[in-house]
Protein backbone atom coordinates (compact mmCIF):
# COMPACT_ATOMS: atom_id res chain seq x y z
CA UNK A 1 0.00 0.00 0.00
CA UNK A 2 2.83 2.40 0.91
CA UNK A 3 4.68 1.63 -2.32
CA UNK A 4 1.55 2.39 -4.32
CA UNK A 5 1.08 5.68 -2.48
CA UNK A 6 4.74 6.60 -2.91
CA UNK A 7 4.57 5.94 -6.64
CA UNK A 8 1.38 7.91 -7.16
CA UNK A 9 1.80 10.62 -9.79
CA UNK A 10 0.68 14.18 -9.01
CA UNK A 11 -2.69 15.19 -10.41
CA UNK A 12 -3.04 17.84 -13.09
CA UNK A 13 -4.29 20.28 -10.46
CA UNK A 14 -1.22 19.68 -8.28
CA UNK A 15 1.06 20.21 -11.29
CA UNK A 16 -0.60 23.56 -12.03
CA UNK A 17 -0.14 24.72 -8.44
CA UNK A 18 3.46 23.53 -8.15
CA UNK A 19 4.32 25.14 -11.49
CA UNK A 20 2.86 28.45 -10.38
CA UNK A 21 4.73 28.31 -7.07
CA UNK A 22 8.00 27.50 -8.86
CA UNK A 23 7.70 30.53 -11.15
CA UNK A 24 6.80 32.80 -8.22
CA UNK A 25 9.86 31.66 -6.26
CA UNK A 26 12.12 32.03 -9.31
CA UNK A 27 10.79 35.54 -9.85
CA UNK A 28 11.33 36.33 -6.17
CA UNK A 29 14.97 35.28 -6.46
CA UNK A 30 15.55 37.43 -9.55
CA UNK A 31 13.89 40.47 -7.98
CA UNK A 32 16.10 40.14 -4.90
CA UNK A 33 19.19 40.65 -7.05
CA UNK A 34 20.81 44.11 -6.62
CA UNK A 35 20.51 44.67 -10.38
CA UNK A 36 16.70 44.48 -10.13
CA UNK A 37 16.34 47.58 -7.93
CA UNK A 38 16.91 51.10 -9.24
CA UNK A 39 19.10 51.95 -6.25
CA UNK A 40 21.31 48.90 -6.73
CA UNK A 41 20.38 47.48 -3.34
CA UNK A 42 19.10 43.98 -2.69
CA UNK A 43 15.32 44.05 -2.11
CA UNK A 44 13.82 42.37 0.93
CA UNK A 45 12.27 38.93 0.60
CA UNK A 46 8.86 40.38 1.48
CA UNK A 47 9.00 43.01 -1.29
CA UNK A 48 10.30 40.56 -3.90
CA UNK A 49 7.82 37.82 -2.97
CA UNK A 50 4.83 40.17 -3.00
CA UNK A 51 5.82 41.70 -6.35
CA UNK A 52 6.56 38.33 -7.95
CA UNK A 53 3.27 36.86 -6.74
CA UNK A 54 1.36 39.90 -7.97
CA UNK A 55 3.04 39.66 -11.40
CA UNK A 56 2.59 35.89 -11.88
CA UNK A 57 -0.99 36.10 -10.60
CA UNK A 58 -1.50 39.11 -12.94
CA UNK A 59 -2.89 41.20 -10.10
CA UNK A 60 -1.07 44.54 -10.01
CA UNK A 61 -1.10 45.21 -6.27
CA UNK A 62 2.34 46.52 -5.34
CA UNK A 63 4.26 47.52 -2.23
CA UNK A 64 6.76 49.62 -4.23
CA UNK A 65 6.10 51.85 -7.21
CA UNK A 66 7.16 49.81 -10.25
CA UNK A 67 8.70 52.70 -12.20
CA UNK A 68 10.69 54.36 -9.43
CA UNK A 69 11.76 51.39 -7.32
CA UNK A 70 12.67 48.76 -9.92
CA UNK A 71 15.44 49.10 -12.50
CA UNK A 72 15.00 48.35 -16.20
CA UNK A 73 16.12 44.79 -15.47
CA UNK A 74 13.62 44.50 -12.63
CA UNK A 75 10.82 45.84 -14.83
CA UNK A 76 11.77 43.34 -17.56
CA UNK A 77 11.60 40.50 -15.02
CA UNK A 78 8.17 41.70 -13.91
CA UNK A 79 6.99 41.87 -17.54
CA UNK A 80 8.14 38.30 -18.22
CA UNK A 81 6.39 37.09 -15.07
CA UNK A 82 3.21 38.90 -16.19
CA UNK A 83 3.36 37.26 -19.62
CA UNK A 84 3.92 33.79 -18.15
CA UNK A 85 1.18 34.32 -15.57
CA UNK A 86 -1.27 35.66 -18.15
CA UNK A 87 -0.76 32.78 -20.55
CA UNK A 88 -0.53 30.21 -17.78
CA UNK A 89 2.57 28.27 -16.76
CA UNK A 90 1.26 25.02 -18.20
CA UNK A 91 0.33 26.66 -21.51
CA UNK A 92 3.82 28.13 -21.87
CA UNK A 93 5.43 24.77 -21.07
CA UNK A 94 3.12 22.96 -23.48
CA UNK A 95 3.95 25.41 -26.28
CA UNK A 96 7.68 24.86 -25.74
CA UNK A 97 7.17 21.08 -25.86
CA UNK A 98 5.01 21.44 -28.98
CA UNK A 99 7.48 23.54 -30.99
CA UNK A 100 10.34 21.23 -29.95
CA UNK A 101 8.58 18.42 -31.81
CA UNK A 102 8.09 16.17 -28.79
CA UNK A 103 4.79 14.45 -28.14
CA UNK A 104 2.86 15.21 -24.98
CA UNK A 105 1.74 12.42 -22.68
CA UNK A 106 -1.89 11.93 -21.68
CA UNK A 107 -1.32 13.39 -18.20
CA UNK A 108 0.35 16.44 -19.79
CA UNK A 109 -2.60 16.90 -22.13
CA UNK A 110 -4.99 16.52 -19.19
CA UNK A 111 -3.06 19.16 -17.23
CA UNK A 112 -3.19 21.51 -20.21
CA UNK A 113 -6.93 20.91 -20.55
CA UNK A 114 -7.49 21.93 -16.92
CA UNK A 115 -5.16 24.90 -17.30
CA UNK A 116 -7.02 26.48 -20.25
CA UNK A 117 -10.49 25.34 -19.07
CA UNK A 118 -11.07 23.32 -22.25
CA UNK A 119 -14.15 21.10 -22.37
CA UNK A 120 -12.37 18.16 -23.99
CA UNK A 121 -8.84 16.87 -24.20
CA UNK A 122 -8.84 16.58 -27.98
CA UNK A 123 -7.21 19.54 -29.73
CA UNK A 124 -5.67 21.10 -26.62
CA UNK A 125 -2.12 20.90 -28.01
CA UNK A 126 -3.18 22.65 -31.21
CA UNK A 127 -4.93 25.25 -29.04
CA UNK A 128 -1.59 26.36 -27.53
CA UNK A 129 -0.34 27.48 -30.95
CA UNK A 130 -3.59 29.38 -31.47
CA UNK A 131 -3.25 31.04 -28.04
CA UNK A 132 0.30 32.23 -28.72
CA UNK A 133 -0.72 33.52 -32.15
CA UNK A 134 -3.60 35.54 -30.68
CA UNK A 135 -1.36 36.91 -27.92
CA UNK A 136 1.38 37.96 -30.36
CA UNK A 137 -1.05 39.69 -32.75
CA UNK A 138 -3.12 41.48 -30.10
CA UNK A 139 -0.22 42.62 -27.92
CA UNK A 140 1.73 43.87 -30.95
CA UNK A 141 -1.33 45.73 -32.23
CA UNK A 142 -1.89 47.19 -28.76
CA UNK A 143 1.70 48.43 -28.51
CA UNK A 144 1.46 50.05 -31.96
CA UNK A 145 -1.78 51.82 -31.01
CA UNK A 146 -0.28 53.15 -27.76
CA UNK A 147 3.00 54.19 -29.39
CA UNK A 148 1.94 57.52 -31.00
CA UNK A 149 0.94 59.05 -27.65
CA UNK A 150 3.88 57.65 -25.66
CA UNK A 151 6.37 58.55 -28.42
CA UNK A 152 5.07 62.11 -28.59
CA UNK A 153 5.34 62.48 -24.81
CA UNK A 154 8.54 60.56 -24.02
CA UNK A 155 10.47 59.95 -27.25
CA UNK A 156 12.31 56.64 -27.69
CA UNK A 157 11.35 55.64 -24.14
CA UNK A 158 7.80 55.49 -25.46
CA UNK A 159 8.56 52.19 -27.22
CA UNK A 160 9.22 50.44 -23.90
CA UNK A 161 6.19 52.12 -22.32
CA UNK A 162 3.98 50.93 -25.18
CA UNK A 163 5.19 47.34 -25.02
CA UNK A 164 5.02 47.14 -21.23
CA UNK A 165 1.50 48.55 -20.95
CA UNK A 166 0.20 46.53 -23.89
CA UNK A 167 1.34 43.26 -22.31
CA UNK A 168 0.17 44.35 -18.87
CA UNK A 169 -3.27 45.35 -20.21
CA UNK A 170 -3.85 42.22 -22.31
CA UNK A 171 -2.78 40.01 -19.41
CA UNK A 172 -5.11 42.02 -17.14
CA UNK A 173 -2.16 42.66 -14.82
CA UNK A 174 -2.49 46.38 -14.07
CA UNK A 175 1.24 47.01 -13.58
CA UNK A 176 2.32 50.41 -14.88
CA UNK A 177 5.64 52.20 -15.19
CA UNK A 178 4.40 55.79 -15.17
CA UNK A 179 5.47 56.56 -11.60
CA UNK A 180 8.68 58.39 -12.55
CA UNK A 181 6.77 60.62 -14.98
CA UNK A 182 3.31 61.26 -13.54
CA UNK A 183 3.87 60.49 -9.86
CA UNK A 184 4.32 57.30 -7.82
CA UNK A 185 1.33 54.92 -7.92
CA UNK A 186 -0.38 57.24 -10.42
CA UNK A 187 -1.30 54.49 -12.92
CA UNK A 188 -2.87 56.10 -16.04
CA UNK A 189 -4.60 59.01 -14.29
CA UNK A 190 -2.59 61.54 -16.32
CA UNK A 191 -4.16 60.14 -19.51
CA UNK A 192 -7.80 60.08 -18.39
CA UNK A 193 -8.84 62.36 -21.27
CA UNK A 194 -6.57 60.80 -23.94
CA UNK A 195 -8.52 58.42 -26.25
CA UNK A 196 -5.21 57.22 -27.72
CA UNK A 197 -4.41 55.58 -24.37
CA UNK A 198 -7.81 54.90 -22.82
CA UNK A 199 -9.46 53.13 -25.77
CA UNK A 200 -6.56 50.77 -26.72
CA UNK A 201 -6.06 49.80 -23.06
CA UNK A 202 -9.80 49.12 -22.68
CA UNK A 203 -9.77 46.97 -25.82
CA UNK A 204 -6.72 45.01 -24.63
CA UNK A 205 -8.34 44.36 -21.24
CA UNK A 206 -11.54 43.10 -22.86
CA UNK A 207 -9.71 40.96 -25.45
CA UNK A 208 -7.61 39.33 -22.74
CA UNK A 209 -10.58 38.83 -20.43
CA UNK A 210 -13.03 37.01 -22.72
CA UNK A 211 -10.92 33.84 -22.89
CA UNK A 212 -9.12 31.96 -25.64
CA UNK A 213 -11.98 29.52 -26.27
CA UNK A 214 -14.18 32.50 -27.07
CA UNK A 215 -11.50 33.77 -29.43
CA UNK A 216 -11.51 30.36 -31.08
CA UNK A 217 -15.24 30.75 -31.76
CA UNK A 218 -14.76 34.31 -33.04
CA UNK A 219 -12.00 33.26 -35.45
CA UNK A 220 -13.79 30.08 -36.56
CA UNK A 221 -17.34 31.42 -36.97
CA UNK A 222 -17.03 35.18 -37.33
CA UNK A 223 -20.42 36.91 -37.02
CA UNK A 224 -22.40 33.64 -37.09
CA UNK A 225 -23.24 33.75 -33.38
CA UNK A 226 -25.58 30.76 -33.58
CA UNK A 227 -22.59 28.50 -34.20
CA UNK A 228 -20.79 29.67 -31.05
CA UNK A 229 -20.54 27.48 -27.95
CA UNK A 230 -23.08 28.30 -25.26
CA UNK A 231 -20.14 29.33 -23.07
CA UNK A 232 -18.93 31.88 -25.62
CA UNK A 233 -22.44 33.33 -25.97
CA UNK A 234 -22.73 33.63 -22.19
CA UNK A 235 -19.31 35.29 -21.95
CA UNK A 236 -19.98 37.84 -24.69
CA UNK A 237 -23.46 38.67 -23.37
CA UNK A 238 -22.26 38.89 -19.76
CA UNK A 239 -19.21 40.98 -20.68
CA UNK A 240 -21.34 43.43 -22.66
CA UNK A 241 -23.84 43.91 -19.84
CA UNK A 242 -21.11 44.20 -17.18
CA UNK A 243 -19.47 47.00 -19.15
CA UNK A 244 -22.58 48.86 -20.27
CA UNK A 245 -24.53 49.05 -17.00
CA UNK A 246 -21.61 50.15 -14.76
CA UNK A 247 -20.51 52.68 -17.41
CA UNK A 248 -24.00 54.23 -17.42
CA UNK A 249 -24.05 54.30 -13.62
CA UNK A 250 -20.64 55.96 -13.45
CA UNK A 251 -21.53 58.44 -16.20
CA UNK A 252 -24.64 59.74 -14.42
CA UNK A 253 -23.27 59.36 -10.90
CA UNK A 254 -19.55 59.31 -10.20
CA UNK A 255 -18.28 61.50 -13.05
CA UNK A 256 -21.28 63.77 -13.72
CA UNK A 257 -19.24 66.93 -12.98
CA UNK A 258 -16.61 66.29 -15.68
CA UNK A 259 -16.66 67.63 -19.28
CA UNK A 260 -18.43 65.35 -21.77
CA UNK A 261 -15.35 63.79 -23.42
CA UNK A 262 -13.52 63.12 -20.16
CA UNK A 263 -16.76 61.93 -18.54
CA UNK A 264 -17.30 59.32 -21.27
CA UNK A 265 -13.71 58.07 -21.18
CA UNK A 266 -13.63 57.89 -17.37
CA UNK A 267 -16.95 56.03 -17.21
CA UNK A 268 -16.01 53.42 -19.82
CA UNK A 269 -12.51 52.88 -18.44
CA UNK A 270 -13.58 52.52 -14.81
CA UNK A 271 -16.30 50.09 -15.89
CA UNK A 272 -13.81 47.93 -17.80
CA UNK A 273 -10.74 47.96 -15.56
CA UNK A 274 -12.16 46.25 -12.42
CA UNK A 275 -12.55 43.04 -14.50
CA UNK A 276 -9.67 42.51 -13.78
CA UNK A 277 -6.98 44.84 -15.07
CA UNK A 278 -6.12 47.14 -12.17
CA UNK A 279 -5.28 50.27 -14.15
CA UNK A 280 -7.13 53.40 -13.13
CA UNK A 281 -7.68 56.79 -14.71
CA UNK A 282 -9.63 58.14 -11.70
CA UNK A 283 -8.61 58.45 -8.07
CA UNK A 284 -10.20 55.38 -6.45
CA UNK A 285 -9.94 56.82 -2.93
CA UNK A 286 -12.02 59.85 -3.94
CA UNK A 287 -14.90 57.78 -5.33
CA UNK A 288 -18.16 57.62 -3.41
CA UNK A 289 -19.13 54.64 -1.27
CA UNK A 290 -21.57 53.48 -3.95
CA UNK A 291 -18.89 53.72 -6.65
CA UNK A 292 -16.41 51.71 -4.58
CA UNK A 293 -19.08 49.11 -3.73
CA UNK A 294 -19.87 48.63 -7.43
CA UNK A 295 -16.15 48.32 -8.13
CA UNK A 296 -15.83 45.58 -5.49
CA UNK A 297 -18.65 43.61 -7.13
CA UNK A 298 -17.03 43.94 -10.56
CA UNK A 299 -13.63 42.91 -9.16
CA UNK A 300 -15.08 39.75 -7.64
CA UNK A 301 -16.88 38.80 -10.88
CA UNK A 302 -13.75 39.30 -12.97
CA UNK A 303 -13.26 37.93 -16.47
CA UNK A 304 -13.98 34.62 -18.15
CA UNK A 305 -12.67 31.02 -17.94
CA UNK A 306 -9.47 30.27 -19.85
CA UNK A 307 -8.56 33.95 -20.02
CA UNK A 308 -5.87 36.19 -18.56
CA UNK A 309 -8.40 37.59 -16.06
CA UNK A 310 -9.30 36.48 -12.53
CA UNK A 311 -12.44 36.63 -10.41
CA UNK A 312 -15.08 33.96 -9.98
CA UNK A 313 -15.84 34.53 -13.69
CA UNK A 314 -18.67 35.86 -15.83
CA UNK A 315 -19.89 32.34 -16.61
CA UNK A 316 -20.39 31.66 -12.90
CA UNK A 317 -22.57 34.75 -12.65
CA UNK A 318 -24.54 33.80 -15.76
CA UNK A 319 -25.15 30.26 -14.48
CA UNK A 320 -26.38 31.56 -11.13
CA UNK A 321 -28.66 34.07 -12.84
CA UNK A 322 -30.04 31.35 -15.13
CA UNK A 323 -30.65 29.16 -12.08
CA UNK A 324 -32.47 32.01 -10.32
CA UNK A 325 -34.68 32.53 -13.37
CA UNK A 326 -35.48 28.81 -13.46
CA UNK A 327 -36.53 28.95 -9.78
CA UNK A 328 -38.71 32.02 -10.36
CA UNK A 329 -40.37 30.37 -13.37
CA UNK A 330 -40.58 26.99 -11.62
CA UNK A 331 -38.58 25.23 -14.31
CA UNK A 332 -36.99 21.88 -13.58
CA UNK A 333 -33.56 22.91 -14.90
CA UNK A 334 -31.86 26.24 -15.68
CA UNK A 335 -31.53 27.14 -19.35
CA UNK A 336 -29.38 29.49 -21.37
CA UNK A 337 -29.47 30.17 -25.11
CA UNK A 338 -31.71 27.17 -25.72
CA UNK A 339 -29.49 24.75 -23.81
CA UNK A 340 -29.98 23.08 -20.43
CA UNK A 341 -27.37 23.66 -17.71
CA UNK A 342 -26.39 20.59 -15.70
CA UNK A 343 -27.02 20.53 -11.95
CA UNK A 344 -23.32 19.87 -11.31
CA UNK A 345 -22.45 23.16 -13.00
CA UNK A 346 -24.92 25.05 -10.82
CA UNK A 347 -23.49 23.48 -7.65
CA UNK A 348 -19.96 24.36 -8.73
CA UNK A 349 -20.96 27.98 -9.45
CA UNK A 350 -22.62 28.31 -6.03
CA UNK A 351 -19.56 26.84 -4.29
CA UNK A 352 -17.23 29.24 -6.12
CA UNK A 353 -19.31 32.27 -5.16
CA UNK A 354 -19.34 31.17 -1.52
CA UNK A 355 -15.56 30.63 -1.50
CA UNK A 356 -14.80 34.05 -2.97
CA UNK A 357 -17.17 35.91 -0.65
CA UNK A 358 -16.00 34.01 2.44
CA UNK A 359 -12.28 34.45 1.79
CA UNK A 360 -12.73 38.12 0.86
CA UNK A 361 -14.54 38.85 4.13
CA UNK A 362 -12.22 36.74 6.31
CA UNK A 363 -9.14 38.36 4.78
CA UNK A 364 -10.62 41.83 5.27
CA UNK A 365 -11.51 41.09 8.89
CA UNK A 366 -7.97 39.91 9.61
CA UNK A 367 -6.36 42.98 8.03
CA UNK A 368 -8.86 45.33 9.69
CA UNK A 369 -8.16 43.93 13.15
CA UNK A 370 -4.42 43.59 12.58
CA UNK A 371 -3.88 47.05 11.10
CA UNK A 372 -6.70 48.97 12.82
CA UNK A 373 -8.24 50.02 9.50
CA UNK A 374 -11.92 50.45 8.51
CA UNK A 375 -13.44 47.21 7.25
CA UNK A 376 -14.71 48.84 4.03
CA UNK A 377 -11.21 49.77 2.87
CA UNK A 378 -9.93 46.31 3.74
CA UNK A 379 -12.74 44.60 1.80
CA UNK A 380 -11.76 46.66 -1.26
CA UNK A 381 -8.15 45.52 -0.94
CA UNK A 382 -8.93 41.81 -0.39
CA UNK A 383 -11.49 41.82 -3.23
CA UNK A 384 -8.82 43.33 -5.46
CA UNK A 385 -6.35 40.61 -4.42
CA UNK A 386 -8.62 37.58 -4.80
CA UNK A 387 -10.05 38.99 -8.04
CA UNK A 388 -6.45 39.51 -9.27
CA UNK A 389 -7.34 43.11 -10.11
CA UNK A 390 -4.76 45.45 -8.58
CA UNK A 391 -6.94 48.47 -7.82
CA UNK A 392 -6.13 49.84 -4.39
CA UNK A 393 -7.26 52.35 -1.80
CA UNK A 394 -3.58 53.04 -1.20
CA UNK A 395 -3.11 50.96 1.95
CA UNK A 396 -1.17 47.98 0.53
CA UNK A 397 2.36 49.51 0.75
CA UNK A 398 1.88 50.41 4.43
CA UNK A 399 0.51 47.04 5.60
CA UNK A 400 2.51 44.73 7.84
CA UNK A 401 4.09 41.41 6.81
CA UNK A 402 1.18 39.30 8.12
CA UNK A 403 -1.34 41.35 6.12
CA UNK A 404 0.88 41.10 3.05
CA UNK A 405 0.89 37.30 3.44
CA UNK A 406 -2.92 37.35 3.49
CA UNK A 407 -2.98 39.33 0.23
CA UNK A 408 -0.36 37.01 -1.29
CA UNK A 409 -2.50 34.00 -0.40
CA UNK A 410 -5.62 35.62 -1.87
CA UNK A 411 -3.80 36.54 -5.09
CA UNK A 412 -2.54 32.97 -5.47
CA UNK A 413 -6.01 31.57 -4.75
CA UNK A 414 -7.57 33.95 -7.26
CA UNK A 415 -5.16 33.04 -10.05
CA UNK A 416 -4.94 29.25 -9.79
CA UNK A 417 -8.62 29.01 -8.84
CA UNK A 418 -10.33 27.86 -5.68
CA UNK A 419 -11.50 24.55 -7.11
CA UNK A 420 -8.01 23.83 -8.44
CA UNK A 421 -6.63 24.19 -4.91
CA UNK A 422 -9.37 22.00 -3.44
CA UNK A 423 -9.03 19.32 -6.12
CA UNK A 424 -5.25 19.33 -5.60
CA UNK A 425 -5.67 18.78 -1.86
CA UNK A 426 -8.25 16.00 -2.07
CA UNK A 427 -8.97 13.13 -4.39
CA UNK A 428 -11.14 14.05 -7.38
CA UNK A 429 -12.70 10.60 -7.47
CA UNK A 430 -16.21 10.35 -6.12
CA UNK A 431 -16.34 8.34 -2.90
CA UNK A 432 -20.12 8.45 -2.66
CA UNK A 433 -21.41 4.87 -2.75
CA UNK A 434 -24.80 5.30 -1.13
CA UNK A 435 -26.96 8.37 -0.74
CA UNK A 436 -28.37 9.66 2.52
CA UNK A 437 -32.16 9.77 2.96
CA UNK A 438 -33.68 12.96 1.55
CA UNK A 439 -35.53 15.44 3.73
CA UNK A 440 -36.94 18.85 2.85
CA UNK A 441 -35.48 22.07 4.20
CA UNK A 442 -37.01 25.51 3.70
CA UNK A 443 -34.89 28.29 2.21
CA UNK A 444 -35.71 31.93 1.66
Amino acid sequence: MRERAAGKKPSSFQIIILGCLAVILAGTGLLMLPAAAAGGQSSSFETALFTSTSAVCVTGLVVKDTATYWSSFGQAVILVLIQIGGLGIVTVAAFIVNISGRKMSLIQRSTLQDSISAHQIGGVVKMTTFIFTVVLIVETAGALLLLPVFWAEYGVRGIWLSVFHSVSAFCNAGFDIMGDKTGAFSSLTAFCARPGIVLPVCALIIFGGIGFLTWDDIVSHGVHLKRYRMQSKAILAGTGVLILLPAIGLYFGEFSAYPLKERLLLSVFQAVTPRTAGFNTADIASMSGAGRAMTVVLMLIGGSPGSTAGGFKTTTLMVLLANAVSVFRRRKSPQMFGRRIEDETVKTAAALLMLYLLLTLLGALFISVREGLPIGICVFETASAIGTVGLSMGITPSLGFASHLVLIGLMFFGRVGGLTLLYAAVSTRSTEIAQCPAEKISVG
